[in-house]
């Protein structure tokens, strides 16, 4: 396509008949391969005579095809345009990015950043030159703009991806800091000045972001950097020309200078600012920076505040990073010295007025309430903002230097509240009251724990903070929320008092103005946790819920659903009733969230983050009503949707929350249902597609599927669940690309099948031994080792006579067998096995070993047996020593936990009498915990490294659900041992002999336990029947 009808068919893609459009569309996307296309492109963009709106589309076309093809993820993927295509791209765009108007020179900036990152420097290694070449040129602009990118590239990379950052700083620094000087020279600079400074301050930040180098390590090369940033920190900001409109002012050139300058100070004075470096070079440079420039700067800095006391203008960023920078040297005494003389008038001055409430705040109160909720629970808001950094610095200064500090402090909020009580109500200062509450709140840590403080908390909060829950004032109200939260968990001496706080924070729920209510929703958590007597809260709960749903109604907040999480979690299964419509609630209020984040587009919109809690939510509510199946029954249809929708790549940032929600569905529901299995293909196609990460958390659902629905699994042919499940296992294992811990539920889900459906399966016994041997012979870590052998022993536990067969077609019956006993022969310094720590490991060891004592004779040789007989009397008397170890230390965390109490909890036994729990209660409550953890912790998660000597062999997934369980290993080797001597005598009597007295007393041993054992199970077996019996 020539240039004429190129610019005909982007004027077509800006028609509003979207017939034309599609078709000029279309066009575009059937030449952007075409030889000479990104060059036309690039020639409209710089056009002049052409249309503007018709250069921003081709900017727009010419960004997005260079972000996808010019450097393709799969560097065997074929080049989509020629060599020389590129080429001119990328001479003429170094060119034109400085010549076009700043709307295209975005697009061509990003272009300009696909390319350098993939291009430099080996592809582009005459770039540094150019730049080089314009800075000495007089196209300064240019050469900055280009030298911005590229050391942007090197911002966050590791030590050894930086080399280039040395040339670049060695090429172009010493013309840079000939240009930064000459600048920062200039009487009376215009704004582009403003916007050259700003670059270098840029390029600077990038090059020392993670690391110095090693030029700048030279004190006079140093200095030299340094006296132009603290010329520009000292300089006032020109008057003339400033915005008067806030947003355009904060955002004005001059003060853009001014906070990158802040920010690269702080950089410095964080690395460099501490002299218990370790690195010796680095050390000297932080004595140098320490004892030249850190007090230098913070004599600026408070200068620079105090623009403040006077009413002048500074920037919230700007305040930020000072305070910051402030609130970092407290610690120190060398800067502290220069700080103290000041400190009373930073703290009472400048420090608290920014932490009082004022006209921005009234004015967003009044216009968006939604807005001023949002900036005042944003994470993101929080590193912009004034009142955080004098909150943070206020703290900071009681923690550190609290004894000259804490007390004056206190005495000034104390004058503050008797000032607002003595003043009539048209006089009172309602804004200081806000502050002085705000630091009440902040402090709350330092109060608690410091006497007189102490003591006088609750008369403190009775007297100055209750009072204001009916103050005629919102921002007030609202504070007194928070504060009461912040307290909620000190030791109320009057009982009525902790229920006034309550109660007001409840009906704060209703308050007509938004922020109130949000505050009060936030407080209500904490109350909910410290409560001891829930009849306090229980009357109310279907208020409580009903007040919190309408809030999620108007607000996207992860808080909020926190608050929630905390009363389904403290009411357990009382929620039963409720629980339907908070998951339809719920629900409801995740697609709104996943709306409303899919409409911002923005990676940290509190939406996305609402969503995960939305999610979260619905989990605690699942486990809580564990006891109720049906319940589950009742939930499915609510929740598979957005199970359905959220398993596909849509769900990437919430598939983790999804996949526990489909855990507790499969396990707790009284059946799996067919709209549940189709969750199945989803489950795999993810894997395959994009979820390996999740692979442990897919095992969970999975796992659940062959236990509890083993009929449907093994007889539904559409789909085929088994061919299913094998394409699946078998491609993972075959993966050369996939590391060992990657493929690590692979193995387990092979356990799942040959223990859940033993008899079953015999035609997929042969395909899962054989790609488990091959995976065998490539691993690496011990840890999978283990787990691919434990197959094997699973498999001869299924059918031992299958399972030798196939082993002996394989040739491989003793390459498996010397792995295997060699693994069990290993031992850690600490004398316990370095292999097969689990007592589930061992348990699987011991039942497969035992399979092959019961093979006749002619299939398993008398020295193979007594191989065998040994081995696994090893292992069962390991796996008893693992047994009693695990118990004993249960009964001592069970006898820390009798000592163990909060701060509010005076009395554990009486909360539990309160709760209505007895010892049967807690009995149930111990076999749900084990349901609970079978839905949650069924994935192996490693719990130390192969390298480890920690004696710690145990997991959290212990107690997880298993047909073995049933099996007690002891009971099975003594059985199987006992049918051996009634089969085969002459055969038995054969080991028995060629046993020495270690083993035999071993073996006396192992029978002795396994009829103890025999015993105790008869007994559990008579007890379960007897609880269950009608009365």
């Amino acid at each position: 396509m020539d240039l004429p009808s190129l610019v005909v068919v982007l004027q077509a893609a800006l028609n509003p008949n979207p017939a034309e459009r599609k078709a000029a569309e279309q066009s575009l996307n059937q030449f952007q391969y075409t030889p000479q296309h990104l060059v036309r492109l690039l020639q409209i963009i710089v056009d002049n005579n052409c249309d503007m709106a018709v250069r921003q589309v081709a900017s727009i076309h010419f960004k997005n095809f260079i972000a996808k093809n010019w450097a393709p993820l799969d560097p065997n993927e074929q080049q989509k345009f020629l060599q020389s295509d590129k080429d001119m791209v990328r001479d003429h765009i170094l060119v034109f990015v400085t010549q076009v108007p700043p709307l295209l020179r975005v697009q061509l900036g990003e272009c300009l950043k696909t390319i350098i990152h993939a291009d430099y420097p080996e592809q582009w290694p005459r770039l540094l030159d150019w730049v080089k070449h314009n800075l000495q040129d007089q196209q300064v602009y240019g050469a900055l703009f280009v030298l911005r990118i590229l050391a942007r590239k090197y911002e966050f990379k590791s030590e050894e991806e930086r080399t280039p950052v040395h040339c670049i700083v060695e090429e172009t620094f010493p013309h840079l800091l000939n240009i930064f000087n000459r600048l920062v020279q200039i009487d009376k600079p215009a704004l582009e000045v403003a916007d050259l400074i700003k670059l270098i301050c840029k390029i600077f930040w990038s090059s020392i972001y993670l690391e110095i180098p090693k030029q700048l390590l030279d004190p006079n090369l140093f200095n030299a950097w340094m006296m132009p940033f603290l010329n520009v920190l000292e300089r006032p900001v020109p008057l003339e020309g400033q915005p008067v409109d806030p947003e355009l002012r904060k955002s004005w050139g001059w003060w853009k200078v001014k906070k990158w300058t802040v920010h690269i100070l702080n950089r410095l004075y964080t690395r460099f600012g501490d002299l218990k470096l370790r690195n010796p070079e680095n050390r000297a440079f932080a004595q140098m920076f320490q004892k030249n420039y850190a007090g230098k700067i913070l004599e600026c800095h408070l200068n620079l505040l105090g623009v403040i006391r006077v009413g002048g203008y500074l920037p919230d960023r700007v305040t930020n990073l000072i305070l910051q920078y402030l609130g970092s040297s407290i610690s120190k005494n060398s800067m502290y010295t220069l700080l103290q003389p000041q400190i009373d008038v930073l703290l009472f001055e400048i420090v608290f007025p920014l932490m009082c409430f004022n006209d921005n705040d009234q004015k967003l109160w009044e216009e968006d309430p939604h807005e001023y909720v949002r900036k005042g629970y944003d994470i993101i808001e929080d590193l912009y903002s004034p009142r955080t950094a004098s909150m943070d610095f206020v703290c900071e200064l009681v923690r550190k230097r609290g004894k000259e500090n804490l007390q004056k402090f206190i005495q000034f909020i104390v004058e503050i509240f008797k000032r607002y009580d003595e003043a009539p109500v048209e006089y009172k200062p309602y804004r200081q009251k806000d502050g002085a509450l705000l630091a009440v709140g902040a402090l709350c840590d330092k109060l608690k724990q410091t006497e007189p403080y102490k003591s006088e908390l609750e008369h403190m909060l009775m007297q100055h903070v209750f009072p204001e829950f009916r103050s005629p004032v919102g921002h007030l109200r609202a504070k007194a929320a928070w504060v009461a939260g912040q307290y909620a968990r000190i030791n109320f001496s009057d009982q009525n008092n902790f229920r006034l706080a309550l109660h007001s924070v409840v009906s704060g729920l209703c308050d007509p103005e938004l922020p109130v209510r949000v505050d009060s929703v936030f407080a209500l958590r904490s109350f909910v946790e410290a409560c001891r007597d829930l009849n306090e809260i229980r009357p109310i709960l279907p208020q409580l819920l009903d007040e919190i749903f309408k809030l999620m109604n108007e607000v996207e907040n992860e808080d909020l659903v926190f608050t929630l999480e905390t009363i389904v979690d403290k009411f357990g299964e009382e929620m039963a009733p409720f629980a339907l419509g908070l998951c339809q609630n719920l629900a409801a209020a995740f697609w709104r969230c996943m709306n409303t984040s899919e409409a911002d587009d923005e990676a940290d919109d509190p939406g996305a983050l609402a969503a995960v809690g939305c999610l979260r939510a619905i989990s605690t509510i699942l486990e809580s009503v564990s006891r109720l199946p049906q319940l589950f029954v009742q939930i499915e249809p609510t929740l598979l949707p957005i199970i359905r929708r959220m398993l596909t790549t849509d769900g990437q940032e919430v598939f983790e929350e999804v996949l526990e929600i489909v855990s507790y569905m499969t396990f707790f529901s009284p059946t799996i249902s067919l709209e549940m299995w189709s969750l199945w293909p989803l489950m795999i196609e993810a894997l395959a597609d994009w979820a390996i990460d999740f692979f442990p958390n897919i095992l969970v659902p999975l796992d659940n599927y062959i236990s509890r629905g083993t009929a449907h699994f093994l007889t539904c042919k559409e789909p085929d669940y088994q061919q299913s499940l094998w394409n699946m296992i078998s491609s993972v294992m075959a993966d050369k690309n996939l590391e060992d811990n990657d493929i690590e539920p692979a193995p387990k889900l092979i356990e799942v099948v040959f223990q859940n459906c033993r008899g079953q399966v015999d035609h997929w016994v042969e395909p899962y031994l054989r790609i488990t041997l091959d995976r065998l012979r490539r691993t690496e870590k011990s840890r999978l080792k283990c787990l691919l052998v434990q197959v094997i022993a699973n498999s001869v536990y299924y059918n031992a006579v299958l399972t030798l067969s196939i082993l002996n077609k394989l040739c491989v019956t003793t390459e498996v067998f010397n792995l295997w006993f060699h693994l069990l022969q290993q031992v850690k310094k600490s004398g316990l096995l370095a292999n097969f720590k689990r007592e589930h490991d061992k348990k699987v060891c011991c039942l497969g070993l035992t399979s092959l004592l019961a093979l006749p004779g002619e299939q398993f040789p008398g020295e193979a047996l007594e191989r065998v007989f040994k081995a696994t009397l090893d292992l069962l008397v390991a796996y008893k020593g693992q047994i009693t170890v695990a118990a004993n230390e249960e009964e001592v965390e069970d006898d820390d936990m009798d000592g163990f109490q909060t701060d509010d909890e005076d009395d554990a036994d009486a909360s539990d009498k309160e709760m209505g729990v007895d010892a049967e209660d807690e009995d149930e409550a111990d076999n749900i915990r084990l349901q609970k953890l079978a839905a949650q912790a069924k994935a192996f998660h490693p719990t130390d490294d192969d390298d480890s000597d920690s004696d710690d062999d145990f997991s959290d997934d212990e107690e997880l659900l298993s047909p073995i369980d049933e099996v007690d290993p002891f009971v099975f080797f003594v059985d199987t041992v006992k049918a051996l001597q009634a089969s085969d005598p002459i055969r038995f009597q054969n080991l028995t002999q060629t046993l020495d007295f270690h083993f035999q007393a071993l073996a006396n041993s192992v029978a002795q336990h396994a009829e103890q054992r025999r015993a105790e199970i008869e007994k559990e077996k008579m007890e379960k029947a007897s609880a269950t019996a009608p009365s």
